[in-house]
C-alpha cells in the first residue's frame, strides 16, 4: 500500500508541474519525500527578458540546488517584485537598479524604506521607445496627445515611463493617452493600430520587441533619448546612463541612442545566507546555460555584479563574489 501510494502521489506531482522526462519524475520524488523546498522567482512579463531568464534561473536551481524547486512567476515587474519579496509572496526578484533603490531609501513607490538585499547585479536594460511610422514621433515631446504605453502598473518600465514624459516636460496625466499595458498587450495595440507607441525597458533583445518590429517592418520606427537624459540625471542621479541600441539588434536602420539602467537580483534581507551565498554560485558555475536561454546574460560578469550600490549585498551574495 505505500509503494502504491507513493507511485500515485509521484504521477500527480508530474501532471500538477507540467513536466515530462526525468526532470519531472526528480521534482515528483522531491515532493513526495518532503525534501522539495520551493522558490518563487518574481519575473515579469511573458514576452520580456526577466520571465525569460527567471525560468532559465528556476530551472538550474531545480537541477543544481539539492532539495529545492523552483518557479518563475510571471508579474508587473520591478515594483510589484520588490513588494513580493518583502512580504515573502516570492523569495527571488529582478528589479530595475532605479527602482530597487527607491526601495531601500523609501522614495518613489515605497513610503518607507524596504527590507531587501541584492544577490547580484546583473545586465543592463535597455529602454526601448517604439512608435508607428506614421504618427510622426522623432523625439519624446512628440508623444504629446499620442497613445502611449506606459507599461504594466508597479513595473520598473513605468516607472522610467513616467520619468521620461517628465523629463520632456510633459504630463504623463493630461499630455498623453496613457494606456498601463503590459508588453504582449502592448504589441498587440501596436499591430491593431491601437496605439502610437510604446515604452518598454528590458534587456537586448527582449522577444516581444522582436516580434513587434518583425511584424510592422519600417512601419515601427525607434526613438531616440539622448536629449532627456540629462534632465533625468539631473533628478535621478548617475543610476541612469547613456547607452545605444545596435541596428543589428532588431534590423533597423541605424543604431539608437538610449538610457541604460543596471538590473538586480533582490531578495528580503531575512534570506538565509547559505542558501544565498549557493544561488550566487549557481549563477556564476553556470553561467553559459544562463546566456543559452537570453544573450543578455553575457553581461553578467563578477566583476560587475558586486556593484549594486545603493542595495547591499546580502552576506551570502558577498560570501561568494567578495564584494
Amino acid at each position: 500500500m505505500r509503494v502504491l501510494s507513493i507511485v500515485v502521489a509521484a504521477a500527480l506531482a508530474a501532471a500538477l508541474t507540467g513536466c515530462g522526462g526525468d526532470r519531472g519524475a526528480e521534482r515528483a520524488e522531491q515532493s513526495t519525500t518532503g525534501a522539495g523546498k520551493r522558490l518563487s522567482i518574481a519575473t515579469g512579463n511573458t514576452t520580456g527578458v526577466y520571465y525569460i531568464l527567471g525560468g532559465g534561473l528556476a530551472d538550474l536551481i531545480t537541477k543544481h540546488l539539492p532539495g529545492y524547486e523552483a518557479t518563475a512567476e510571471a508579474t508587473g515587474a520591478s515594483v510589484e517584485n520588490i513588494q513580493r519579496v518583502v512580504k515573502g509572496d516570492s523569495d527571488i526578484g529582478f528589479s530595475l537598479a532605479d527602482s530597487a533603490a527607491d526601495a531601500v531609501q523609501g522614495k518613489g513607490a515605497f513610503t518607507s524604506p524596504q527590507p531587501i538585499r541584492a544577490i547580484a547585479r546583473l545586465y543592463n536594460n535597455y529602454t526601448q521607445v517604439v512608435a508607428t511610422a506614421d504618427s510622426g514621433i522623432k523625439s519624446i515631446a512628440d508623444l504629446k496627445g499620442k497613445r502611449v504605453s506606459t507599461g504594466s502598473p508597479n513595473s520598473g518600465t513605468e516607472v522610467i515611463a513616467l520619468r521620461l514624459l517628465k523629463a520632456a516636460g510633459l504630463d504623463p496625466d493630461k499630455d498623453v493617452t496613457r494606456q498601463a499595458l503590459g508588453l504582449p498587450e502592448s504589441v498587440d495595440a501596436m499591430k491593431s493600430g491601437g496605439l502610437d507607441a510604446l515604452i518598454w525597458s528590458g534587456g537586448l533583445p527582449t522577444p516581444g520587441i522582436t516580434d513587434l518590429t518583425t511584424s510592422l517592418k519600417a512601419e515601427a520606427v525607434f526613438v531616440p533619448l539622448d536629449d532627456v537624459l540629462p534632465k533625468l540625471q539631473a533628478e535621478h542621479g548617475q543610476v541612469y546612463a547613456a547607452g545605444s541600441i545596435g541596428k543589428d539588434v532588431y534590423q533597423a536602420p541605424a543604431d539608437v541612442a538610449t538610457i541604460v539602467v543596471p538590473n538586480l537580483l533582490v531578495v528580503n534581507e531575512s534570506m538565509d545566507a547559505a542558501l544565498a551565498e549557493s544561488i550566487t554560485k549557481l549563477i556564476f558555475d553556470h553561467h553559459a546555460d544562463l546566456v543559452a536561454v537570453s544573450k543578455a546574460a553575457s553581461e553578467i560578469t563578477k566583476e560587475t555584479a558586486v556593484k549594486t550600490d545603493p542595495v547591499q549585498l546580502h552576506d551570502g551574495a558577498k560570501k561568494y563574489l567578495g564584494g
